[in-house]
């Protein structure tokens, strides 16, 4: 019986095939983000469990050896077999699906998140849908940490760290501009809190541009903040998907584009990789139509020059 530490393993098939492919163990290495080493002991166990020299390692770039070559299209064969196997699984998942956790940011929840959530229950029947809102760090938070299905939040950046867990799915650029009480003097800044993303972009980008308004409110609310300015308590600078989750506010205000370097964020969707087949896709496609006709559409009609900035991605 062969000794279990010397079968092939999926993993030392992957590792054969990028060493193939790349030529050099280093370059394997960077492409599987792991060491040279821990590629070089894969490959010496694929080898002797085979009984073959499957690599002319005095070459450079390494080439395959006859053994190599007869090997290599039998490795690609399993590793297809394999993708193949687990795309049928989370498809038989999927079709048992009961309950869709489902996190949102807040500036959705207006109107595009009850629509989105109504196709959805036409189209699924038998799920229950379990809807979370929160601030994007804590959403992705939450769907790493598999409390969540599909998480729709802006993209972290510099600040993320997601290591290739997850499929993400743009849905839309959503320029950062101000916003300012209607036949209003010189009034205050009123920031949102920097305890959010948001927060500290709006931050970075007073400082990049060597701006120190006067700031008397920092605050967490889209609505609490649209209506200081309103009231003519002072300014503030947010995105157009913000003004349309409070649009009550907007006959008191105005909007113009923020001074200095342009300021975005990014809005995806995001689930953990290979587990939700096409679905996530889907509702992506579900939610850019939504946003597309519900927001973009609305607000490049209020403020034409908010497009191109102002798109669907």
């Amino acid at each position: 019986m062969p000794d279990p530490q010397t079968r092939v393993t999926l993993w030392g098939i992957e590792v054969f095939l990028a060493v193939a492919e790349e030529g050099t163990i280093s370059a394997a290495a960077r492409r599987l983000g792991v060491s040279p080493p821990a590629v070089s002991q894969q490959l010496a166990a694929v080898e002797a469990s085979l009984g073959a020299i499957l690599f002319d390692r005095a070459a450079r770039p390494f080439t395959l050896s006859p053994a190599g070559l007869l090997f290599r299209r039998h490795a690609q064969v399993i590793l297809n077999t394999e993708a193949e196997a687990r795309a049928d699984l989370a498809r038989a998942d999927l079709a048992r699906l009961s309950t869709l956790r489902l996190g949102m940011i807040e500036d959705l929840d207006a109107e595009v998140t009850p629509a989105l959530l109504s196709g959805l229950a036409q189209d699924r029947a038998d799920c229950r849908f379990l809807l979370e809102t929160g601030a994007s760090h804590r959403l992705l938070d939450k769907l790493e940490a598999r409390a969540l299905d599909v998480a729709v939040a802006a993209e972290l950046g510099s600040e993320g760290h997601d290591a290739g867990w997850r499929e993400v799915h743009p849905i839309l650029t959503d320029p950062f501009v101000a916003v300012r009480p209607k036949a209003a003097g010189d009034v205050p800044l009123i920031l949102y809190s920097a305890r959010h993303l948001m927060g500290r972009q709006i931050a970075g980008h007073l400082a990049r541009e060597n701006l120190r308004p006067q700031v008397r409110f920092e605050l967490d609310s889209y609505h609490a903040i649209l209506a200081l300015v309103a009231q003519g308590a002072g300014w503030t600078i947010l995105t157009p998907l913000a003004l349309h989750h409070a649009a009550r506010f907007l006959p008191a205000i105005e909007v113009a584009p923020l001074r200095g370097a342009p300021l975005m964020r990014s809005i995806s969707l995001s689930a953990r990789a290979g587990v939700m087949g096409d679905m996530p896709g889907r509702i992506a496609q579900d939610l850019r139509a939504l946003i597309g006709s519900r927001v973009v559409a609305p607000a490049v009609q209020l403020w034409p020059w908010l497009a191109p900035a102002l798109r669907l991605t």
